[in-house]
């Protein structure tokens, strides 16, 4: 009798060293998990926000000798993300340059995972800029102007691109040092200013001078006096103290 007991004591004793091996087995499997497969590593991140940049900079429009900058928001490192064993997939349904966010779907189809990036996009676009401040009624040389790289999505009025495009037009607002100049700071051709009136239809081209009766920019259509005739005709702006009549 005393020999069985003492042996279901060693049995039970045996047992609860399993129990306790198992337990703590189990508790460091469940730590294990957590931290490499519940929680990203830094470098999971990195590669994650890599992948939503590049597909902005891959996919959004942007025009000729513009610039875009792409950065992805930070993401809270106990985001559900593996070791993808194949390339990251990404998709967006923006791809355009208007927008100022974009939010990208990065996913690993292997292990059945995804998330959705917020990256921030900058467009920067070349634009005529102020060399030196300028006053109204001022007609702009050459050294009053300078190109450069603007943000378009802060910078929402229409500029210049191109130096011609604002030489030797008069300003209607001062424009402050390093300010970009607008269609709406200058005239293109200005009230009451002579003009080149050209008028042309299949082959034949007619020149002559008028008076603007009204200022306009680049493609704006005005009212202009024909000087010789003293007609009132509709015309459009072409150039620098020039419009231009369709037959």
């Amino acid at each position: 009798m005393l020999t069985k007991k003492r042996s279901d004591l060693h049995a039970a004793s045996k047992c609860r060293a399993f129990c306790r091996s198992l337990y703590t087995t189990i508790g460091f499997l469940l730590l294990f998990f957590s931290v490499n497969v519940l929680s990203a590593t830094p470098e999971q991140i990195k590669k994650i926000q890599d992948a939503a940049e590049h597909h902005v900079l891959s996919t959004v429009e942007k025009p000729a000798g513009s610039e875009v900058e792409a950065q992805a928001a930070d993401l809270d490192s106990r985001v559900y993300a593996t070791i993808c064993p194949s390339p990251l997939q990404t998709s967006s349904s923006s791809h355009n340059g208007s927008a100022s966010h974009i939010t990208v779907l990065v996913e690993c189809e292997p292990d059945n995972w995804k998330l959705y990036v917020p990256v921030r996009v900058t467009l920067n676009v070349p634009m005529i800029t102020a060399a030196t401040p300028l006053t109204r009624g001022q007609v702009i040389t050459s050294q009053n102007i300078s190109i450069s790289m603007v943000n378009m999505l802060r910078f929402r009025r229409q500029g210049f691109s191109s130096e011609s495009m604002v030489i030797g037009a008069k300003l209607k607002h001062s424009v402050r040092l390093g300010d970009v100049i607008s269609q709406n700071d200058v005239c293109v051709v200005c009230r009451n200013e002579s003009v080149i009136i050209k008028a042309g239809t299949s082959g034949m081209s007619i020149t002559t001078k008028g008076t603007a009766l009204s200022d306009g920019n680049y493609g704006e259509q005005i009212k202009v006096k024909n000087d010789k005739s003293n007609r009132i005709i509709d015309a459009k702006v072409s150039g620098i103290g020039q419009v231009v009549v369709q037959f």
